[in-house]
């Protein structure tokens, strides 16, 4: 249960929420130039574009959630439980398994309009990584600074759907989220004319209607909503500092949202990318200060990755 934006002011931004009941050690982590990637279905990447990102680290091997590559080309995977469906091997094909297709494109491309490219010969097919880490269902959004697109892996084959509003939330596929928004093309940031009695309701009476479940396809009409009328300036603390309060209007509160038996979805950590100059932006459920990390303060010609752990305890600045 996740939401994914991108936002344009001087700057281009892409970032995510994660929503789930539990965490699994994910840091963010550096992918260097010369890496080497071995491909489950053959060929491998010698060499290829850094990449920063939110990782689990595997016996060595960044599972990236989420990432940018040197160049601002951004990509994120969010749970579409139930109709994910990959592929065989087959010849005719590149076949690419699910977890590695993160670094896979972005390895590669450095725009959206090269991905599209790389998708016509793609097959994603469900290998997974280990017994321990079974095939994740997830579809994507892909962006860069002009241009962003979701991919979808279903039983009909894959699906490339342009996506000019830059949001994706989870399940229904994406072209019925579109169709959902139909339903609230009246919704206004500004004060309605008249609803009932004015005395009966203080000022600011925008976004009236506006769905506010934890559902995937109300977070979508709110994630798109509060995008299409944030106002912020172009610099980089005020355009960053909007992005987290663009994505806390679909975060997830402990109690709020029962998955199971006393167990809640919360949001994890909130992601903001500077694509432009490499820097990844987070918080955590359990720290709110932002926390930055910047591509280019390491080492992008070396062979290891690096990994920063996520700082999970509150950080209050107290000023007496």
């Amino acid at each position: 249960m996740c939401t994914a934006i991108t936002y344009q002011t001087r700057d281009f931004y892409f970032g995510r929420t994660l929503d789930y009941e539990m965490a699994f050690g994910e840091t963010v982590t550096i992918t260097p130039r010369n890496f080497r990637f071995s491909f489950r279905h053959g060929g491998e990447l010698k060499t290829h574009y850094a990449i920063l990102g939110m990782a689990h680290v595997a016996d060595g091997y960044p599972l990236y959630y989420d990432a940018v590559n040197e160049k601002g080309l951004c990509m994120a995977g969010l749970n579409f439980v139930g109709n994910a469906c990959y592929g065989n091997p087959t010849a005719d094909k590149e076949n690419v398994a699910q977890f590695e297709l993160i670094p896979w494109l972005l390895g590669q491309c450095e725009t959206v309009g090269e991905v599209r490219q790389k998708l016509h010969t793609l097959n994603v097919v469900g290998t997974p990584f280990s017994k321990r880490y079974p095939t994740a269902e997830l579809h994507w959004l892909i962006a860069d600074k002009s241009d962003a697109i979701t991919l979808e892996c279903v039983e009909e084959g894959l699906r490339i759907y342009d996506n000019p509003i830059g949001v994706l939330t989870n399940n229904p596929p994406f072209d019925e989220q579109l169709r959902g928004l139909e339903l609230y093309t009246h919704l206004t940031a500004k004060d309605p004319d008249y609803i009932g009695d004015p005395r009966a309701c203080s000022r600011g009476r925008g976004a009236i209607g506006l769905p506010g479940d934890l559902s995937s396809p109300s977070r979508f009409v709110r994630a798109v909503f509060t995008k299409q009328h944030a106002v912020s300036g172009d610099g980089e603390e005020d355009s960053v500092s909007q992005f987290f309060h663009m994505l806390g209007t679909v975060e997830q509160t402990r109690g709020c949202c029962e998955v199971e038996n006393g167990e809640y979805a919360i949001t994890q950590y909130t992601a903001c990318c500077n694509a432009d100059k490499g820097v990844y932006y987070y918080t955590t459920y359990g720290n709110r200060r932002v926390t930055a990390v910047n591509m280019h303060h390491e080492e992008l010609e070396g062979s290891r990755l690096i990994s920063y752990p996520l700082i999970n305890s509150e950080d209050i600045k107290r000023q007496n």
